[in-house]
């Protein structure tokens, strides 16, 4: 397999980049995922950057599930994996009809409005939002549904799961796992709509260590972390998200 092509292309650091980041949040920071196909997107189709990223997801995802195997909400699981995956099927269903920069503005305005209302609401006490069945089956198949048109399911995820406040090492664990099966869940369709190339798969296979090793960083960081910090870290990291996706898609919907 020749590699060499993909060496000297100007957009490996953009790639190995994207690897990196899609590491961290398999590692333990969520919002971090997100930016990757907004990266790989300056220098390729949006297209090209998500069907590039999914084998390092499924990959990164592999060692997350070892990281956080004994971390997690088992309520959340039961809820969020099978609403995923359902947004995935729908996703799947809709993928032709559904402008993709339509779900871009969908999931930034999600996203800027989440962060605004927590950070700019009174708190009358700190007590946290217990999970609830109907709500975690509308976001969790929000999500699944727009993780599979663009790798971006974080901003609906953490809508329901921030407001429970779960111990840090939990709501990292639990989005792993919430994520590894909706990554799973998309390699049928995805293969189906947008067939792989050997050329997509070697490129992929070059940025695994990258994706490895953002994974194991993202862990360590995740532990050193105080609590409050990490938290606020993932929301700014959300609301930056929103506000990239949205200035992405301002020459289509904005004048």
């Amino acid at each position: 397999m020749d590699f060499s092509l993909f060496f000297d292309s100007p957009y490996l650091p953009y790639a190995a980049l994207g690897a990196i980041l899609v590491g961290l949040s398999k590692g333990g920071l969520p919002s971090t995922g997100s930016l990757a196909v907004p990266i790989l997107s300056l220098v390729m189709s949006p297209i090209k950057a998500a069907t590039l990223l999914l084998p390092i997801y499924v990959i990164s995802d592999a060692v997350g599930i070892w990281l956080y195997r004994k971390n997690f909400s088992p309520w959340n699981l039961k809820l969020l994996i099978p609403a995923g995956v359902f947004g995935v099927f729908v996703g799947w269903l809709t993928a032709s009809v559904i402008p993709e920069k339509m779900v871009t503005l969908l999931i930034g305005v999600i996203g800027v409005l989440f962060c605004l209302n927590t950070w700019l609401r009174k708190k009358p006490t700190g007590t946290p939002k217990p999970p609830k069945l109907l709500p975690g089956l509308f976001w969790g198949t929000l999500s699944g549904f727009t993780s599979f048109i663009s790798h971006a399911g974080a901003p609906p995820y953490q809508v329901y799961v921030l407001p429970q406040q779960l111990p840090k090492a939990v709501f990292a664990g639990t989005s792993t796992l919430v994520f590894a099966a909706i990554n799973f869940a998309k390699i049928l369709p995805y293969q189906n709509l947008r067939p792989y190339a050997m050329g997509d798969l070697m490129d992929a296979l070059v940025l695994i260590p990258f994706a490895i090793g953002g994974t194991f960083l993202g862990a360590v960081l995740t532990k050193k972390i105080p609590d409050v910090l990490f938290f606020r870290l993932v929301q700014i990291g959300l609301f930056a998200i929103s506000l990239k996706l949205i200035w992405g898609v301002r020459d289509v919907f904005f004048f």
